[in-house]
């Protein structure tokens, strides 16, 4: 099974960071605009995703613990027969954190798309929770 995992140093609190991470059902708008053009949800705890290159995936939340500032979900797609990640805040200084963001899944052959897709993500990630 392939890992990858992804640690962004935010020039936030990791309380203001969480507040966006934690708001599952608006990806597209809050945490990750332009990397994910689209969500909707698909009852209370699942969302279907459009990224920008068009690709799509069922991301369902599998826990959220406000007090680690952590939540864990897993994603369906026709090319993954299993995908799992956790995204985590780690407060570092004041006004700063840590986001750290793991995925491991299968197949592995996957690996080169899925770290490219997730340094975009985490690039868009940056932007917009620095802004917010």
């Amino acid at each position: 099974m392939a890992t990858v995992r992804k640690e962004i140093d935010l020039n936030v609190t990791a309380e203001k960071a969480w507040e966006v991470l934690a708001d599952f059902q608006h990806v597209d708008t809050r945490l990750a605009p332009g990397f994910v053009t689209n969500c909707v949800p698909v009852g209370e705890t699942a969302r279907m995703i459009t990224f920008s290159n068009g690709s799509t995936a069922k991301e369902t939340l599998v826990t959220m613990d406000a007090g680690r500032r952590r939540l864990v979900y897993v994603v369906s797609s026709e090319r993954l027969t299993h995908h799992n990640a956790s995204a985590e805040l780690v407060a570092t200084a004041a006004g700063r954190c840590r986001f750290v963001w793991t995925t491991d899944f299968l197949p592995d052959a996957l690996a080169t798309y899925i770290d490219s897709q997730m340094s975009e993500g985490a690039k868009a990630m940056k932007a917009a929770l620095e802004l917010d």
